[in-house]
């Protein structure tokens, strides 16, 4: 039974998640908003509003690359949406500018997730290594093999453990900067009552993909950790 649910974490529940934001994204960037105002000038608007200068928005590449850089302070939205006076871009760009505004305003999710990237990096890139050479020292079962398999199984436990916090903490960093873009476009006038809901479709349909993906991070972190408690007895 286990198994059958970690499966389907792992592998039915991010399919379903990319598949209604692309279905949604898909079906609301063919409906034109009625201010008629691109992504670039919506996160142009919403950045002025809220005396940010030293934010810029560029056209990136790609589809469904949209995003903010902390570092360069730049709004990179994906040319359908820089381009296009769209629902969907209208929602995307205003939920990326509401990162800057996170950014801003020294928003403490924001900061403790940047502050997390190093380990976080550190976990992704070096974890399944140390995990899969601790697992097979200790299958090994002799005591040299097996007590140095158990110290690199339970390390590299720890640094997936970084990975999948950072995971965690952007759940609240990407809810919060939804609420501010509907909050931000309602405010300004940039749409009306309809758009209002069917921008918050698109948006909440992108924020299924981040709980899938932490749903899946968690799952796996449960799993090695059994895996390690049973080696272990």
């Amino acid at each position: 039974m286990y198994l059958i649910i970690y499966f389907i974490i792992l592998m039915i529940v991010p399919m379903l998640a990319q598949m209604n934001v692309k279905s949604t994204f898909n079906k609301y960037s063919k409906v034109r908003s009625t201010s008629g105002l691109t992504g670039k000038q919506v996160a142009e608007e919403i950045l002025k509003e809220n005396g940010i200068y030293d934010v810029t928005v560029e056209r990136g590449q790609g589809n469904l690359t949209d995003h903010y850089d902390p570092r360069s302070k730049k709004v990179v939205l994906s040319p359908s949406n820089y381009d296009n006076p769209s629902v969907a871009g209208t929602a995307v760009a205003a939920h990326e500018v509401g990162h800057a505004i996170q950014h801003a305003t020294s928003y403490k999710f924001l900061s403790f997730r940047s502050a997390l990237v190093p380990l976080a990096n550190l976990g992704s890139n070096f974890s399944y290594f140390l995990i899969i050479a601790g697992i097979i020292l200790t299958a090994a079962q002799n005591a040299a093999g097996g007590g140095l398999g158990e110290i690199l199984l339970w390390s590299g436990i720890g640094l997936m453990a970084f990975a999948v916090l950072f995971q965690v903490v952007t759940l609240p960093v990407e809810f919060d900067a939804s609420k501010r873009a509907m909050n931000q476009i309602e405010e300004l006038n940039i749409v009306n009552s309809k758009e209002y809901r069917h921008a918050k479709k698109v948006l909440n349909a992108a924020a299924m993909t981040y709980v899938a993906a932490t749903a899946v991070a968690v799952a796996e972190l449960l799993r090695f950790i059994m895996i390690a408690r049973n080696s272990s007895n």
